[in-house]
């Protein structure tokens, strides 16, 4: 059984004496594209007549390609670096549980042929979420928190495949989604007050936010062995 005061107070005494090196992990990986609490932007279209007309459709033309171009590269650092540097991240924080991690987790995933079981199960847990919010924006928001563990799970066992990955999260979140989208909900104070900062505050947020859920894996974890759905040695690999 776990309270978002359990989570949060002892997600506080583990960075008591971290926080500087967590901000550098929580920055890294919301950068990189790995925040829980991440938004959508849209674009648009304009047009004219005549000559102008013909200058503003070339420059709305070079313009599209233009975000066209940079979104492709965003997505492209995602997947190839974030999506390891997200797991990176999720480990150090598993470690910090302890009261002890290094910041050289973050490159966890990189070593020891790690880096494709990761790249594939955190693509194949996307484009799951994707094709859930295709259907309706609530499937997919319930189907972001049913699988929202999976990059924890792979910070313990990175050889584990897809399908048991997602799985497990599955059967981790089961009952628990409500009460983590709560979770979530007590921290729009922190950030609306770290949003005053030009925006900047936010960031110092983080690291509380990232330690409250990696307290909350653990919990998870705990709750999932005694229930059966996995072993601590499958877990440890």
């Amino acid at each position: 059984m776990w309270t978002r005061e359990l989570l949060k107070t002892r997600a506080k005494e583990v960075l008591r004496n971290n926080y500087w090196k967590a901000l550098l992990v929580s920055f890294l990986i919301v950068i990189t594209g790995g925040s829980h609490n991440g938004g959508n932007g849209g674009n648009g279209a304009a047009g004219g007549k005549g000559i102008t007309g013909g200058i503003l459709d070339v420059f709305n033309y070079k313009f599209i390609m233009l975000i066209v171009g940079i979104v492709f590269i965003i997505v492209l650092i995602r997947i190839l670096i974030g999506y390891v540097i997200e797991v990176g991240g999720r480990r150090y924080f598993i470690d910090l549980t302890s009261g002890s991690a290094d910041v050289g987790a973050l490159g966890y995933g990189f070593r020891e042929g790690r880096y494709i079981n990761i790249l594939k199960t955190m693509f194949v847990r996307s484009i799951y979420i994707w094709l859930w919010t295709l259907l309706l924006i609530i499937p997919g928001i319930i189907k972001a928190y049913a699988y929202r563990m999976v990059p924890y799970i792979l910070a313990e066992n990175p050889g584990m495949s897809s399908a048991r990955a997602i799985q497990l999260s599955n059967n981790m979140t089961m009952g628990e989604k409500w009460d983590i989208f709560v979770l979530d909900l007590s921290f729009i104070g922190w950030y609306i007050l770290g949003s005053l900062a030009l925006g900047v505050g936010v960031f110092f947020v983080q690291p509380y936010y990232d330690a409250s859920n990696a307290e909350l894996y653990m919990k998870l974890r705990g709750k999932a062995i005694e229930e059966g759905f996995i072993t601590e040695k499958e877990l440890e690999q």
